[in-house]
């Protein structure tokens, strides 16, 4: 995340557009194919080369095989492979395939432990066709030698979305809830008649690997937000945090598992496949981002999303948490045949009309001055809440430290909170938040 905890919120129509990013769920796969575009520095008829191209982002995978399966046809000489990590496997999947002689060409560095793990293997992308092609820097990142190692392929927003149909229906509005309080009374009438009004009010809070992210990643962010504002602000990630606003995180998080049709006591194994409950109507409340607007967009059509409110004194200005963990960076030890290749593929796909209209459609915006325009819901009202006034909750939790096995902790904890909601085993998990932010730190830093 950088410097982007200090910098305001970039609107989309300044920068043309500066958007994009996050998490999801979804399984692994891996396809060749191939496509192109006049983007880059090749023409139309002399690219040759490889491309392997990681992807991070597993709602992205039908998308990403569609165009290299394009790019190939438009550019016989090259060839495009794309596989995408099961959710929450990619360091895993990145660090057992650079070991390769085959090693991805196109890789994602998300966060500044990222920087610090992959830096030193990425191409430095200073004064590249890749940077002229960016509408900002904000989502781009530098090592400490200050070579530009990556830069964003989309930019996100995340929060509660909310069934305004729903919510109307149980007799109230979307505008009545301006802070948790608010938010709560909404919550728990739904929840109380739910047997009547055939919806509940939270979908499901799941702590497999599909869905944890929802609350060890996003939610987890709306604490670190708070406590990195107290700092006056991260440059870089902390050796200790405090967990100043965990008591916020617990009540917005109670609120969440205790209001649903599902019984807390089963999240720890998952399947109940939020995402359906929300798109099918059993649920007014969700949380995702922006990721998610178009297949929601499909089957809901008055749907909106509403800040983190968690109780914090102020909070009827926060906006929607905005940021990416999505930065590709090319593998500077492939070949130079193969590093050409793989920035002209990069370029097209962000740059080409088509092809970045493919992108856009699955992502929402691309920081790119070429790149398509999109309409995305959830990004606009981000970008409404900012024009307001209201301040933006930039991504804190981007500084994660040994960010796999620090969540693997946060879950297992609220694994056994979720089964028994006792003082004890919330404070083991404060335990798991503050503590093992600090013991990652040192096994990060060793």
């Amino acid at each position: 995340m950088g410097n982007i905890s200090r910098k305001q919120f970039i609107t989309l129509g300044a920068a043309s557009a500066a958007v994009l990013g996050l998490a999801g769920c979804g399984s692994s796969s891996s396809s060749d194919s191939s496509s192109s575009s006049d983007a880059g520095s090749s023409s139309t008829d002399d690219r040759s080369g490889n491309v392997y191209w990681l992807n991070f982002k597993p709602e992205l995978d039908e998308t990403a095989q569609a165009l290299a399966k394009s790019y190939m046809e438009k550019y016989p000489n090259v060839k495009v492979k794309v596989q995408t990590a099961a959710s929450g496997t990619y360091e895993q999947t990145l660090t057992s395939e650079m070991d390769k002689t085959d090693a991805p060409t196109l890789f994602n560095i998300g966060t500044t432990a990222g920087v610090k793990e992959w830096g030193s293997s990425a191409m430095d992308l200073t004064g590249t066709d890749i940077e002229k092609a960016l509408s900002t820097s904000e989502y781009t990142y530098k090592d400490s030698d200050g070579r530009l190692v990556c830069a964003g392929l989309c930019y996100e927003t995340y929060g509660i979305v909310v069934n305004a149909d729903l919510v109307e229906k149980a007799g109230h509005s979307v505008d009545d809830i301006k802070d948790f309080d608010s938010l709560k009374a909404v919550v728990e009438d739904i929840h109380k008649n739910a047997a009547t009004l055939g919806f509940d009010a939270f979908a499901a809070t799941d702590l497999d690997d599909s869905s944890s992210w929802r609350v060890t990643g996003h939610l987890a962010n709306l604490e670190y937000y708070y406590e990195e504002k107290d700092d006056g602000g991260w440059d870089e990630t902390p050796a200790s945090i405090k967990g100043t606003y965990l008591p916020n995180y617990k009540k917005i998080f109670d609120l969440a598992i205790n209001n649903s049709a599902e019984d807390p006591s089963t999240l720890s194994t998952g399947g109940h496949d939020p995402s359906t409950e929300f798109t099918s109507g059993k649920a007014a409340f969700f949380f995702t981002g922006s990721w998610d607007y178009a297949t929601i967009a499909e089957a809901q059509k008055n749907t909106t999303m509403i800040p983190y409110y968690c109780g914090v004194s102020g909070e009827e200005k926060a906006g929607l948490n905005s940021g990416t963990e999505n930065r590709l960076a090319i593998n500077d030890a492939a070949s130079d045949e193969d590093k050409k290749a793989t920035m002209d593929f990069w370029l097209w796909m962000v740059t080409d009309p088509e092809a970045s209209k493919e992108m856009v459609a699955q992502l929402g915006v691309l920081p790119y001055t070429d790149a398509a325009k999109g309409d995305n819901g959830y990004l606009n009202k981000a970008e409404e809440l900012s024009k307001a006034g209201n301040y933006t909750m930039d991504w804190a939790t981007n500084y994660q430290p040994n960010v796999d096995q620090y969540r693997k902790g946060l879950v297992s904890a609220l694994n056994a909170y979720t089964a028994d909601q006792s003082d004890a085993n919330w404070d083991n998990f404060k335990t798991a938040f503050v503590d093992g932010w600090a013991q990652n730190y040192k096994v990060e830093n060793a």
